[in-house]
C-alpha cells in the first residue's frame, strides 16, 4: 500500500487551461515553468513518486520526451519541437483536469533508480521498503543490518506485490534467492508479469494469485516483505483525487487500517524459516499496532522520508 495524502477530496468542475500561443513556450524550462504554475493553480496533490510541483513537472516533461529526469539540467535550455510541445501541453492538461497521477499518464515510475511500468490496475509504487533493503539488509558487518549475508538468503516472499517492484528489487538485492510474489488482483499480476519479464527475472520470480498466504501451501521463507493495504476509514474518506484514481483494493485497510496486517502477523510464523523475519509497511498505524500486539518486540525502521512507518520482526519473536 502507499502512503496516503491527507487532503479532503471535493467535487469540482474540471479547470480550463488558458490557450498557449504559438512560440510562447520554447524550451524544456518553459514547459516545466508552465506546468508548475498550472499544478499550483489547480492545487494538485503529490504523493506518487514526487513530492512537489517542480519535481512532478520535471518528471512529466522529461519522460514525455524520452529523457531521464536527471537529464533535465543538461537539456533544460533545449528547444522543443512543435509536435513535442503539443504532446507536453496535452499531458499537463490531463494532469490538471483528470487529477490522475503523472505515473499513470506516462506509464512509468522509478524506485531506487529503476524504472517500472504502471497503469491503473496497480497503485503507483512508493514504498519505503525499497530504501530499507539497501540500508538494513546489506550484510558485511554494517551497523543496523538485519540480515548478515544477503547471498545466504534463498527464498523471499513479497505479499501484496502490486506492480512487482519490491519483488524485483529483492531479486536484485538477494542474488541467490528465488522470490514468490502474491496478489489477489488479476490485473495487478498482469502488470507485475510485464515488469518481471522486462527485467528477465521469470526464472527467479514466481507470481501467485490469491489471498495473502493462501496460494503458497507450506512454503517457508527467509524473508517476507509486504506493503499491504493500510489506509483506515477516515483516511479513505479524505483521499485526494490522485489517490482515488488508484485501486481501492490496494489502499483500504479496514476501519482502523490494520485488518490485513493482523492476518499477516497471525499467519507469518507458519511461513518463516527459524532465522527468517518479516518486514511490513503500515503507514501511520504504529500506535494502534503497538497497542494491539504489546507482546511483540517490533523494531521500527526509519527512512529519509518516514519515521516509524515500517516494522521488522524476527521469526523467533513471532512465536
Amino acid at each position: 500500500m502507499a502512503r496516503a495524502v491527507k487532503r479532503t477530496a471535493r467535487s469540482r468542475a474540471a479547470p480550463k487551461l488558458a490557450k498557449v500561443g504559438r512560440g510562447e513556450l520554447l524550451t524544456l524550462i518553459d514547459f516545466v515553468r508552465y506546468a508548475v504554475s498550472r499544478f499550483v493553480e489547480a492545487k494538485l496533490a503529490f504523493a506518487h513518486g514526487t513530492t512537489d510541483p517542480v519535481a512532478e513537472a520535471v518528471f512529466l516533461v522529461c519522460e514525455a520526451l524520452h529523457l531521464h529526469p536527471d537529464q533535465f539540467e543538461i537539456f533544460g535550455h533545449a528547444c522543443v519541437t512543435a509536435a513535442e510541445g503539443r504532446t507536453l501541453l496535452d499531458l499537463i492538461h490531463k494532469r490538471v483536469t483528470t487529477r490522475k497521477p503523472a505515473a499513470y499518464l506516462i506509464n512509468k515510475i522509478y524506485m531506487r533508480g529503476l524504472p517500472f511500468y504502471v497503469d491503473e490496475r496497480v497503485i503507483v509504487p512508493r514504498s519505503f521498503i525499497g530504501e530499507l533493503l539497501d540500508s538494513h539488509f546489506g550484510g558485511d558487518g554494517e551497523t543496523g543490518s538485519l540480515i548478515d549475508d544477503p547471498t545466504a538468503v534463498e527464498r523471499v516472499l513479497d505479499l501484496c506485490t502490486g506492480s512487482g517492484c519490491l519483488a524485483i528489487l529483492s531479486a536484485h538485492h538477494f542474488p541467490n534467492a528465488t522470490v514468490d510474489a502474491v496478489d489477489i488482483s488479476k490485473g495487478a499480476l498482469e502488470v507485475a508479469a510485464r515488469n518481471v519479464g522486462e527485467y528477465g527475472l521469470d526464472e527467479r520470480i514466481t507470481l501467485h494469485r490469491g489471498d495473502l498466504f493462501a496460494p503458497l501451501g507450506d512454503n517457508k521463507y527467509d524473508l517476507i516483505i509486504t506493503n499491504p493495504p493500510y489506509v483506515d476509514a477516515e483516511g479513505m474518506a479524505a483521499l485526494p483525487p490522485e489517490c482515488r484514481a488508484e485501486p481501492k483494493l490496494a489502499l483500504d485497510g479496514g476501519p482502523d487500517g490494520l485488518e490485513v496486517v493482523r492476518r499477516i502477523l497471525r499467519d507469518a510464523p507458519d511461513h518463516l524459516t527459524p532465522d527468517g523475519g518479516l518486514i511490513c509497511e503500515i503507514g501511520r498505524g504504529r500506535e494502534l499496532l503497538d497497542e494491539a500486539f504489546p507482546e511483540l518486540p517490533l523494531l521500527w525502521l526509519d527512512t529519509e522520508e518516514s519515521e516509524g512507518e515500517v516494522f521488522w520482526i524476527a521469526a523467533a519473536d513471532l512465536g
